[in-house]
């Protein structure tokens, strides 16, 4: 596994996409869940993931942090610093600021919770950015519980007698009744931020600044503690996905081409954007050979900024 990983890190560049070939969507399904309305705030969605090829290559875009089981699959995810961690039976992966490739020897099959900005907060308590860019056992930041449950959840999977949907729903009861008080002042911030990046494909620093009543010192500090980079590394990030996502259309309306057309310095500009936080250049959004991606850069999992609506949703 380790050497696979170092041929693809070879190959991408550090997260990159030339040279990769990713397991080509025909050959998998990815079935979303809604989450209860009572946990909408912590999770954005629950999902299942089936692949059964005896090998499963793809890239992580820049996201936020999961819960997830593996009840078939062990893999790793190699990160920009060079550095790889091995997946477990209950994974937690923390917020990542840049893309990163993995590949998992099949069959997979995996069944998560993807956490919103507060989900993380409340649930984990840690700091997004101190903690960032990891993939880690979920009972290491957890403890027990969480592996005693995924452990379960594996063994009834696998015994046939619960379903994907069945493990993701115990998944989120577990996140339900574990998730901790969040202040109600930092609960305001994070709102607020995201807000503020709806605003456009560049929001403007100051701006946020001057919405929040803390000094400059304090919104850079908590940005970054609550999602993960500091507001303008956090801009950055997010007009990379979003413009992923928007290039991902079929068509798009005048507005969004006007958009995109003043979010960056030029072409080169954007397609190195779009390559570092999403793992791909610009030509393969969309298509059949980014399946991963495709499903990701959906707009339920991409809350924290308005999206334009797909044509069939």
């Amino acid at each position: 596994m380790a050497k696979r990983m170092e041929d693809a890190e070879g190959r991408t560049g550090g997260g990159g996409e030339a040279g990769l070939a990713l397991t080509p969507r025909s050959l998998f399904s990815l079935e979303y869940i809604a989450p209860p309305a009572a946990v909408s705030d912590y999770i954005t969605t629950l999902y299942h993931f089936r692949c059964d090829e005896p090998e499963i290559r793809d890239i992580q875009p820049a996201a936020v942090g999961h819960l997830s089981i593996f009840p078939y699959g062990t893999g790793e995810m190699h990160f920009r610093d060079g550095h790889a961690e091995p997946s477990h039976e209950v994974n937690l992966m923390s917020p990542f600021s840049v893309a990163a490739p993995f590949v998992v020897d099949g069959p997979f099959h995996s069944i998560g919770a993807a956490l919103s900005v507060l989900g993380w907060a409340a649930l984990t308590g840690r700091d997004a950015g101190e903690y960032g860019n990891r993939f880690v056992a979920a009972s290491d930041w957890l403890g027990p519980e969480a592996a005693d449950l995924g452990r379960d959840l594996c063994e009834a999977y696998r015994a046939g007698t619960k379903s994907g949907h069945d493990c993701a729903m115990a998944l989120c009861d577990y996140i339900a009744a574990n998730v901790k008080p969040v202040s109600t002042r930092h609960i305001e911030l994070i709102r607020t931020t995201s807000r503020w990046l709806n605003t456009s494909l560049n929001p403007l620093v100051p701006d946020l600044m001057a919405s929040l009543a803390y000094s400059e010192r304090q919104v850079q500090r908590l940005v970054e503690r609550y999602f993960g980079l500091p507001p303008r590394a956090l801009a950055r990030k997010y007009r990379a996905l979003r413009t992923a996502a928007l290039l991902s259309f079929p068509k798009l309306s005048p507005e969004y081409e006007a958009e995109l057309g003043e979010a960056f310095y030029d072409q080169s500009h954007m397609i190195r954007e779009i390559q570092l936080f999403v793992g791909r250049t610009p030509a393969r959004l969309g298509g059949q050979e980014t399946p991963y991606l495709t499903e990701m850069l959906t707009p339920r999992n991409l809350r924290e900024i308005r999206m334009p609506r797909y044509p069939d949703e």
